[in-house]
């Protein structure tokens, strides 16, 4: 898939996410967005989108962001509430895998077994 095409649609996902989680219809991963987050995600994300990328709107955008929110401590029930501004679910995973090796001090992995 070309860039701009995987721009596009990823930001019409972000405008369709952002439609569904203002109106609580958006589930994103295993279980919604706490309710106590849900807006103040939706705001969050709507003013580091425009504070990053400025006035650029869909393909014309060049960083992705997201945002994750979970509570302190060992609490029941405390998940990871989530949200981007439009990084597929696939990129996401992609994305924690690699980071989650950077943290534990992995070199970046190669063809080679």
């Amino acid at each position: 898939m070309g860039e701009a095409r995987r721009k596009r649609q990823a930001f019409a996902s972000l405008a369709e996410q952002l439609r569904r989680m203002s109106e609580g219809e958006h589930q994103y991963g295993d279980a919604p967005i706490d309710e106590q987050y849900q807006q103040q995600m939706i705001a969050i994300m709507k003013a580091l989108d425009e504070f990053i990328n400025g006035e650029a709107q869909g393909p014309d955008r060049e960083t992705a962001i997201v945002v994750m929110m979970f509570p302190f401590g060992d609490k029941p029930g405390g998940r990871v509430n989530y949200m981007s501004n439009g990084v597929s679910r696939e990129d996401m995973i992609v994305l924690m895998k690699e980071q989650i090796a950077r943290f534990e001090g992995q070199p970046e992995i190669t063809g080679r077994a």
